[in-house]
């Protein structure tokens, strides 16, 4: 009893970090294996582009659009977050968060097909685009606005606790994307979905099948230090627990994320540098 609303954050999070995943796979995939079987990267790396940069290249394209991904997402868990679980027949709808989310949606379908129709836009580019920012404008006015329409900004409903959730499974998220190119660079879709799906169950549990036999294992520390240790991003205790997420703990997290991604792209490049694409 009383969980319900816990649950619904979990529910939400491993969503979110689920999403992410797919995402980060697919567009890796498409961004350079698809590149290598049709051979149009030999067009790319005609030009004076070196190898370090195509991957780089490619690794903040894959990032900017899982970050545009992650952050709809994000939105759309905080709305449901702040409408809540109606636990007994007394509860009533969140009405400003029913109204703001319809109106998000219709209002980026509607000014995207006006584009697509007047300007010839790319649909779901634009509708991706079009939905972040009214989404952000949404989020403020619920801020601002309590469950009775009226001006109530320390009533709202918005934790800065689900905000530092997301943040930390975007950490998780961008380590994916880093292991999806590396794998992309010698692998096949199949294989690199494989390969990515594995890494992420095995970085859950990373601290149970490395972590406890690293003081005294050499190879148990060396997998512990190259698995991507994602239960540091995951904080489903910490729901349950009731406990805070200090903003140090964020740094610490974006520290290891980007020491880890700086490693990983490395060997995708030392990778990439003999790979026959001609």
């Amino acid at each position: 009893m009383d969980e319900d609303i816990k649950m619904l954050r979990e529910i939400g999070l491993s969503t979110l970090v689920l999403t992410g995943l797919f995402i980060a796979i697919f567009s890796a995939t498409a961004a350079l294996t698809e590149e290598i079987e049709t051979k149009t990267i030999t067009t790319v790396l005609s030009k004076p582009i070196g190898r370090p940069t195509f991957i780089l290249g490619k690794f903040l394209g894959v990032t900017t659009a899982v970050v545009l991904a992650h952050y709809i997402c994000t939105t759309a868990l905080l709305m449901t977050v702040r409408h809540g679980v109606l636990e007994t027949a007394r509860d009533t709808h969140d009405w400003p968060v029913i109204a703001t989310a319809v109106a998000i949606v219709l209002l980026a379908l509607l000014l995207t097909a006006f584009l697509n129709y007047i300007y010839d836009w790319s649909f779901p580019a634009t509708a991706m685009l079009l939905i972040a920012v009214f989404a952000t404008f949404g989020m403020v006015f619920l801020s601002l606005i309590d469950k009775e329409w009226k001006f109530n900004p320390q009533n709202n409903n918005l934790h800065a606790f689900d905000i530092y959730a997301s943040i930390l499974l975007l950490f998780a998220v961008i380590v994916l994307v880093a292991l999806a190119i590396m794998f992309s660079t010698r692998l096949n879709v199949v294989l690199t979905l494989a390969c990515c799906v594995s890494a992420f169950l095995l970085g859950l549990i990373s601290d149970y099948v490395f972590g406890r036999f690293a003081q005294t294992n050499l190879w148990a520390r060396l997998g512990h230090i190259l698995t991507p240790n994602l239960q540091v991003f995951w904080i489903s205790d910490a729901i349950y627990e009731g406990s805070s997420i200090e903003p140090y703990y964020l740094l610490i997290s974006a520290l290891y994320a980007f020491l880890y991604i700086s490693g990983v792209l490395l060997i995708a490049i030392a990778l990439f540098q003999r790979r026959q694409v001609g």
